[in-house]
């Protein structure tokens, strides 16, 4: 490994290490945050999707919550990470003390960071949930979900500046909110078997019921009783078809022509005393900074004006030096992509594309749960002078590609995205 290549490793493992914490506390409580969310199916035994959860999507998973309501979902967390058995779940909590907005953006400042909660149609979404350490990663994140419409309620510091958002004190909120603790996975598989137990002996009891009744009874009797379960169990049977991920995909190409456009429109807005702090692009918008040196708030205003871009959001702190606008990305063009080999020729593949170009690259496997399949890739992420129109060629070579995210600073790029695998 050269320095070059170690250098870049203790940068990427350093920034994931501030990139967001654990846990925060109020009024000496401890709550967990940054928990992993999806869909709960089986709501009288949750262990049981708990445990096929930490195997196949959270790999390493040994915690775990729930959250009732109209959508149940399944909170996911590991212990080496930081999180404990007994901590109390902010994201529960904040949820049912604010049952009244079905679709919540919110940032709240606490004593960790800035913790980012979003919220929409009564579910948590899986990146909904993050304590982020840095300030400037919190509200780059907020702002880039303010293109999506129909917000119940927008919560942001009052600082940030940014329009149609009230800042609201975390305690406050908990006050009102249901504790729920984080329980081990383990822990409770007794309890659960015993549960599965008893209502297989209760559904085996029902059942032999309704057969006594079927064998012992008049016809009228017995036809309206067959008719009644025959209709549940095509109800139960049936199950929605859902697509592979890479069956319908943002077509990588397309963001990056999209993301360079934008970049360098966003890079080129110059205005005196004014340092643009970097883009972070991804297909649905392009989100930027500027921080002042010296000069007037009213010069760079006047430049996003003057710019001929269109901006759906801006925001500007309290003391008027710091300025985030995002510009939204219509008409995105979607492909199907499906992946032609698997993960050990991938690898292959990638390492000995880059190591002809001599370029680190960092890639990891991955896997996504969607239904009842797993679908497995690599993802990765590199660092780069070049820009998108010249990575498009090689990247776009890969079939299941997937663009995630584009960063832009001071004429370096940094790309993220994943690659399906058979």
């Amino acid at each position: 490994m050269t320095e070059e290549d170690r250098a870049y490793e203790a940068d990427s493992l350093k920034e994931n290490s501030k990139e967001w914490a654990p846990s925060f506390t109020v009024d000496g409580v401890t709550y967990a945050a940054s928990i992993f969310w999806e869909s709960l199916q089986n709501v009288d035994a949750p262990f049981l999707d708990a445990k096929e959860a930490a195997e196949n999507v959270l790999v390493g998973a040994d915690l775990f919550c729930v959250k009732h309501g109209k959508s149940p979902q399944l909170g996911l967390a590991v212990s080496s990470q930081g999180f404990k058995k007994g901590m109390n779940v902010a994201a529960v909590t904040a949820v049912t003390a604010m049952s009244d907005a079905t679709s919540l953006l919110a940032v709240f400042k606490v004593d960790a960071g800035y913790w980012y909660l979003c919220v929409r149609n009564d579910v948590i979404l899986s990146d909904g949930d993050v304590l982020f350490v840095n300030e400037q990663d919190a509200k780059e994140q907020f702002v880039s979900m303010l293109s999506v419409p129909d917000w119940s309620k927008k919560i942001a510091p009052e600082e940030w500046g940014i329009e149609d958002t009230e800042q609201k004190d975390v305690a406050e909120v908990f006050a009102s909110g249901l504790d729920v603790k984080l329980e081990k996975i383990n822990a409770l598989r007794g309890t659960e078997l015993v549960i599965v137990i008893l209502l297989s002996l209760l559904i085996g009891g029902v059942i032999i019921n309704f057969v006594s009744k079927t064998l012992f009874t008049t016809p009228t009797q017995q036809t309206k009783v067959v008719t009644r379960r025959a209709q549940k169990k095509v109800v139960q049977e049936v199950k929605k078809i859902i697509p592979a991920p890479w069956e319908s995909m943002i077509d990588p190409a397309w963001v990056l022509d999209t993301c360079r456009q934008n970049i360098l429109s966003l890079v080129a807005i110059s205005t005196p005393g004014w340092v643009n702090t970097g883009v972070r692009c991804s297909a649905s918008n392009a989100v930027t900074s500027w921080r002042r040196e010296f000069g007037r708030l009213s010069w760079i205003e006047l430049s996003l004006e003057q710019s001929g871009l269109s901006f759906t959001n801006k925001s500007i702190d309290a003391r008027g030096t710091s300025v985030t606008v995002s510009v939204p990305f219509k008409d995105v063009r979607t492909i199907t992509s499906i992946p032609k080999v698997n993960a050990l020729t991938l690898r292959n593949m990638i390492n000995d594309l880059f190591q002809t170009l001599n370029l680190s690259i960092s890639i990891a496997d991955g896997k996504v749960q969607v239904g009842e399949k797993i679908y497995n890739y690599l993802s990765f992420k590199v660092v780069s002078k070049y820009d998108p129109e010249v990575w498009k060629s090689l990247l776009t070579k890969f079939s299941g590609l997937k663009v995630n995210n584009i960063m832009y600073n001071n004429g370096t790029w940094n790309y993220e995205g994943t690659i399906y695998v058979q």
